[in-house]
C-alpha cells in the first residue's frame, strides 16, 4: 500500500475515496461507533465514583469496579480500532490519518495499565492509584477530543465531495 504524507492527506482530506468506501463498508466503522459512546458513558460514571470516593472516602470498591470496567471496554475499543485501521487504512495502527490519536491512546492504555498493575500487585496505595486514574481519565478526554475533531473533519470532507 502506498504511504500518504502529511503533505498529501492535507490535499486529499482524511480519506481517500478507496479508504471511504472501505470505512462506510466495513462492519468495524459500526463497531467503534458503538464501543466509543459506550466508553464515554462508564468513563462518566466512573469519574463520578472516583470523585464521590475522593470528596467522601467512601465507595472505594465501586470506584474500583468502575475504573476496571474503563480500563477494559478501553482495551476492547483500542483491538477492535486497530482492527478498523487495518481494513480502512491498511496499516494496524498509526496510520498517517490518525498518528497522532493513536499516540495518545497509547499513552491512555498506558496509564491504565499502570493503574491495574498497581492494582492487582498492591505496589502502589489507593491514594496514589487515584492520581494515576486522574491523568488516565484526563488524557482520555484529550484523546477523545482527538477522535471527536476527526469525525468532523470527515464529515466536512463527505459534505465538500456532495
Amino acid at each position: 500500500m502506498t504511504s500518504i504524507s502529511p503533505t498529501s492527506l492535507d490535499q486529499i482530506g482524511l480519506y481517500t475515496p478507496d479508504q471511504r468506501v472501505r470505512r462506510d463498508s466495513t462492519v468495524w466503522t459500526l463497531v467503534q461507533g458503538v464501543l466509543a459512546p459506550l466508553q464515554f458513558l462508564i468513563f462518566l460514571v466512573s469519574l463520578a465514583l472516583v470523585l464521590r470516593y475522593m470528596a467522601t472516602g467512601e465507595g472505594y470498591a465501586l470506584a474500583t469496579g468502575s475504573i476496571i470496567a474503563k480500563t477494559g471496554i478501553l482495551y476492547l475499543i483500542m483491538v477492535t480500532g486497530a482492527i478498523w485501521e487495518k481494513v480502512v487504512f491498511g496499516q494496524w495502527l498509526f496510520a498517517p490519518a490518525f498518528f497522532w490519536e493513536d499516540v495518545v491512546s497509547f499513552v491512555v492504555i498506558a496509564l491504565h495499565t499502570f493503574y491495574l498493575y498497581g492494582l492487582l500487585t498492591g505496589s502502589i496505595r489507593p491514594e496514589t492509584l487515584i492520581v494515576i486514574v486522574l491523568l488516565a481519565y484526563a488524557t482520555y478526554v484529550v484523546n477523545a477530543a482527538q477522535f471527536l475533531w476527526k469525525l468532523r473533519v470527515a464529515r466536512l470532507q463527505s459534505e465538500a465531495m456532495a
